[in-house]
């Protein structure tokens, strides 16, 4: 396996207007003659199905859900982040170029990164276009907030519902190319599998949920939009159905896959309430913007919060991080908070939380303000804990976010795989080994609306290949084997349901590969995950059967390869024994307690290639060159 990642060569602010001009086009009158698969229908592959339909490409898009609104990218809460300067407060494309590169620890290419910086501009001039309502200040110029880990306000906001304005806005353009014949919608409908023909993508097996059955779709290119594999740890944000089935299908069919240890834990969310529950609850980085984190500076310290005085609490991230206070990194935010409540400073049942006090900021503006900012952020926090933080402080604690980890692609987007483009949080290409709050958003818009509607063409006028249909041999082998797996989880009749699995799995990877990691602990789960995936495939049960919709079996095929995944995650932050980002290594921290990182020896990216059943994956590594900036260790102090 090679690793190109084709990065134009040329200064840096020039790279992608240089790349644009020397890539291939293709004719107008010729795009009807491809077809394009998009699997996922969220912003970035909404986004994407809908700007290449415009183009005049003949594209099938898939989702599991009932319609592409329910897509999980409407989860995004706090905003998205563009280097417009509204707030002439010294941003610039380099500035945020500098401090997402910075965010990442230095572990993310610079090529991509500029890129992303350049084209956030246009992404919001592009949604304010679609009728996304923005947050206005009061002569009518778009409003901008502070995010973690920049000491300027670039980020553009629909109050705490941005994801839902955003991916209505991108919904309303793919509808408009449903209605125009150019996208062809297919709902309740499961990729598992990806098929390759002589070494190029040419299509997808699915299984319809509603019906059960089983087809083949060709396609000259095959684009994977299917978000991140956060809920491998079972307890996360993300919504339920998130899975990893498809990033690790094309990875079992030849796609590297790209830094899976990189996940990020992010440090306000809802706390864990009991043994059964099923998801956790983020409350949106915005909040940091006005509301104060602190502990009681007493261990075990039972006192209401009301009954504290000041001079007996601990706002931690503002004594330890002055320059950010708050508003620094998710990572860092996260670690000190599991720092506090290890030393028995934690508020709350058990230990495990932190308060999120509004009570100055109520004072200072009002609380009609903070009802004008986060009303309805407030309104969820109160109705899932019965708190009404605009009278008590909210509690939080960390929690399984985002991956930014997912498939190796190359500039263009396209994995090691010819023909299979990877966009969004399921590639692994912006962030390094921490994302910023708000550049989730900011990636899967400008993958789908502004880089990838260019290199796919490029791709596709070069295609050089034979016709091929779904009678195809390769086609047939894959549907055989989709079949055979699924006959094979039905038959087991074993004693165990597949949630008990999945809980188990993660409580195990949140001790040993979650915030704190170490060689000991990986060492372990990577001995008790292989047997907890051999008892699943003598012990789970499965009702129902294959041709009705059967929840239980589509959970069993996510769960069965999570099982799997785990593995290739934890041998990943087995090998990477640096610090840096969200990826944790107890053995490698500064005297403070900070992540220490290893240039020397782990600057590059760690891509993973599929070797075979019962053969530990190969390791292939893409070292990433800094010209434009200097490696640093990161302070936010």
């Amino acid at each position: 396996m090679e690793l190109n990642s084709k990065i134009p060569s040329g200064p840096l602010a020039e790279k992608w207007d240089r790349h644009r001009f020397e890539m291939k086009l293709v004719n107008p009158a010729n795009k009807r003659k491809y077809s394009v698969i998009m699997v996922g229908s969220g912003l970035a592959g909404g986004s994407a199905a809908a700007a290449l339909g415009e183009l005049g490409y003949n594209v099938k898009c898939f989702c599991f859900q009932d319609t592409p609104r329910r897509a999980h990218s409407i989860a995004a809460q706090g905003g998205i982040n563009a280097a417009k300067n509204y707030q002439n407060d010294g941003d610039s494309v380099w500035r945020l170029f500098y401090d997402t590169i910075k965010g990442g620890d230095f572990r993310a290419r610079e090529a991509n990164v500029y890129r992303l910086s350049q084209i956030s501009v246009n992404i919001i001039d592009q949604c304010v276009a679609q009728g996304v309502p923005f947050a206005r200040e009061y002569g009518g110029l778009l409003a901008n907030r502070s995010f973690g880990g920049a000491q300027v306000s670039r980020t553009f906001y629909a109050r705490g519902q941005t994801g839902q304005q955003l991916l209505l806005g991108a919904y309303q353009a793919l509808e408009r190319q449903v209605a125009a014949g150019t996208v062809r919608m297919f709902p309740r409908t499961e990729m598992l599998d990806v098929v390759v023909v002589d070494g190029r993508a040419r299509g997808i097996i699915t299984r319809d949920l509603v019906t059960g059955r089983i087809e083949s779709h060709v396609a000259d290119a095959v684009v994977l939009a299917t978000g991140g594999y956060g809920n491998v740890f079972y307890l996360s944000t993300n919504a339920k159905g998130c899975n990893v089935t498809a990033s690790y299908r094309a990875y079992k069919r030849g796609a590297a896959f790209g830094n899976p240890c990189f996940t990020q834990i992010h440090p306000t969310c809802i706390p864990v309430s009991g043994d059964y529950q099923s998801k956790l609850t983020l409350m949106s980085e915005s909040l940091r913007n006005d509301g104060r984190v602190w502990v009681p500076k007493k261990k075990n310290d039972a006192r209401a919060a009301r009954d504290i005085p000041e001079d007996e609490r601990d706002y931690y991230l503002e004594r330890k991080y002055p320059s950010f206070g708050n508003l620094c990194p998710r990572d860092i935010a996260s670690r000190a908070a599991k720092e506090v409540c290890d030393e028995g400073r934690g508020v709350g049942p058990g230990g495990l939380g932190v308060y999120l006090d509004f009570s100055d900021a109520i004072n200072r503006l009002g609380e009609h303000k903070i009802a004008e900012r986060y009303g309805n952020l407030f309104q969820m926090y109160q109705r899932i804990t019965d708190d009404d933080p605009y009278k008590v402080p909210m509690r939080i604690f960390p929690a399984v976010h985002y991956t930014m980890g997912g498939l190796w692609v190359d500039y263009n987007l396209m994995s090691t795989v010819d023909g299979l483009h990877v966009i969004g949080e399921a590639n692994f290409s912006d962030h390094g080994a921490n994302r910023l709050g708000a550049s989730a958003l900011m990636q899967g818009l400008a993958d789908g609306y502004f880089v990838l509607p260019y290199t796919i063409g490029d791709y596709l006028v070069k295609l050089d290949a034979g016709k091929v249909d779904a009678d195809h041999p390769a086609f047939r082998a894959a549907e055989h084997e989709v079949n055979t797996r699924t006959r094979t989880l039905l038959a087991i009749r074993g004693k165990r349901t597949v949630d008990s699995f999945h809980r188990e799995l993660g409580k195990l990877l949140w001790e040993y590969c979650g915030m704190a990691r170490s060689e000991a602990g990986l060492r372990t789960a990577l001995q008790k995950i292989p047997a907890l995936r051999e008892e699943f495939w003598q012990d789970v049960n499965v009702p129902g059967s294959d041709a009705e919709l059967n929840q239980a079996l589509e959970k069993a095929g996510r769960v069965a390869d999570f099982l799997e995944f785990a593995e290739l995650m934890c041998a990943d932050a087995l090998h990477r024994s640096e610090s840096c980002g969200g990826h944790f290594r107890v053995e490698s921290q500064t005297p403070d307690g900070e992540a220490l990182r290893d240039d020397e020896q782990f600057s590059y990216v760690a891509a993973w290639e599929y070797a075979g059943v019962d053969r530990p994956p190969v390791l292939h590594k893409e070292p990433l060159h800094y010209e434009n900036v200097k490696l640093s260790q990161r302070s936010y102090k």
